[in-house]
């Protein structure tokens, strides 16, 4: 019995088949990224996870999520440190996505420190654009040049929670494509 969770082909659309590109192929043509899911550098070490949901709220069991951000000094451009990683929502039963990384540090004195999120998905014609920021850096937060063009209303959207851990603080950050609470994206970051 084939699991339900083969990581294949999506069913070809007019702009799909998806997830192809730069994940590379194993033997029984399902792809597998050459990127995990873990940024590792000098830093506090955390944990951020979360759902892609619909419009209705239901979880969205295809998605792919990549993150970008700086080391925990806020250098984007340091030679020893790759702030890159993918995650999808196909590899569990919740179809949540799950990131380790170190929290970043502030890239300038207008930035709050934070994470550039990618989502591609079934549906999408490209993919968006968000930013998770962090729920223990009010003042930061309070100063962010991009969150401060975000209607206040809106900002909460792009908060990621903390949850404490005894071994690695987490993080929960929900991203909604549609609906009441729908995530703010941005043209491109």
């Amino acid at each position: 019995m084939a699991s339900k969770f083969t990581r294949g082909l999506t069913p070809s659309q007019t702009v799909g088949p998806f997830f192809t590109t730069a994940l590379t192929a194993s033997g029984n043509n399902t792809f597998v990224s050459p990127v995990d899911n873990e940024v590792s550098g000098v830093g506090q070490k955390i944990n951020l996870h979360g759902r892609v949901l619909d419009g209705n709220g239901d979880p969205i069991s295809d998605a792919l999520i990549e993150i970008w951000q700086a080391d925990s000094q806020g250098n984007l451009t340091s030679s020893d440190f790759l702030g890159f990683a993918r995650s999808d929502t196909s590899s569990n039963s919740e179809s949540s996505y799950f990131f380790t990384t170190i929290k970043p540090g502030a890239v300038n004195k207008s930035d709050a420190p934070h994470i550039s999120v990618i989502v591609t998905m079934r549906g999408l014609l490209t993919h968006v654009y968000t930013r998770l920021y962090f729920s223990d850096e009010l003042e930061a937060n309070q100063q962010d040049s991009v969150l401060n063009h975000v209607p206040e209303n809106r900002r909460a959207t792009l908060i990621a929670r903390r949850a404490e851990n005894k071994l690695v603080p987490s993080y929960h950050f929900d991203i909604h494509m549609q609906g009441e609470n729908e995530t703010v994206f941005f043209g491109g970051l």
